[in-house]
């Protein structure tokens, strides 16, 4: 049995993944990072509060077999550029950079469709950075998933998804394979089925192939 750690837990991908890996009898430890306590009682979840400005104070808290990285804003909550490139690289980045110190092999990353580290879209271009720093980590295996439009229900709502989830359930069969939207409990069984794999290298999950989990 394995000890996973989750960063992001409280966002839509990042609960789903908790509740599978409470469930699943391969983690025996599951240690979740937040910034304010997380409302969950389980005997396999620890949950520890974090700035994550000082994440270097977490210490040997980070030393788990897997890292779960689900972390992700957008522009309009970020309110600018700098603190969205905060959260979408700079703490995924930092988490893996320490994780590795202490000896964890496996890293898997929610990334986003489009992730392209010379893209001329902000948004695309972030992830395609964060994905090309945490690669150059050198962790034993390392999975990237790249979902289309998330559905799921959000704590906050954000600008346009509304509209355009309501577009995929009507006229989704209208969109080509690649660009569909996709349930977001799909990527995290995505998620926990390669954690589990137990094969080395880097892997990166497009969100077609992600639509059959």
């Amino acid at each position: 049995m394995k000890t996973a750690l989750i960063v992001g837990a409280t966002g839509l991908i990042g609960k789903q993944v908790l509740q599978l890996l409470l469930s699943d009898s391969h983690y025996h430890k599951i240690v979740t990072i937040t910034r304010k306590p997380l409302d969950i009682t389980h005997q396999k979840h620890e949950n520890i509060i974090v700035d994550f400005d000082k994440l270097s104070a977490c210490g040997s808290s980070l030393k788990t077999d897997d890292v779960f990285c689900c972390l992700g804003t957008t522009i309009r909550i970020a309110k600018t550029k700098e603190a969205f490139r905060k959260v979408d690289f700079d703490y995924p980045v930092e988490v893996a950079r320490l994780a590795k110190k202490f000896g964890v092999e496996q890293y898997l990353l929610v990334s986003a469709l489009g992730a392209d580290k010379h893209s001329k879209i902000f948004y695309n271009r972030v992830k395609g950075e964060v994905e090309d720093a945490i690669t150059q980590v050198g962790f034993r295996t390392l999975h990237i998933f790249r979902p289309s439009l998330l559905l799921g229900k959000r704590e906050e709502e954000r600008a346009g998804e509304g509209a355009a989830t309501v577009f995929f359930k009507l006229f989704g069969f209208l969109v080509p394979r690649k660009y569909k939207a996709i349930d977001s409990a799909k990527v995290a069984r995505a998620m926990l089925d390669n954690a589990k794999s137990g094969e080395a290298g880097v892997f990166i999950h497009e969100s077609h192939s992600i639509q059959g989990y």
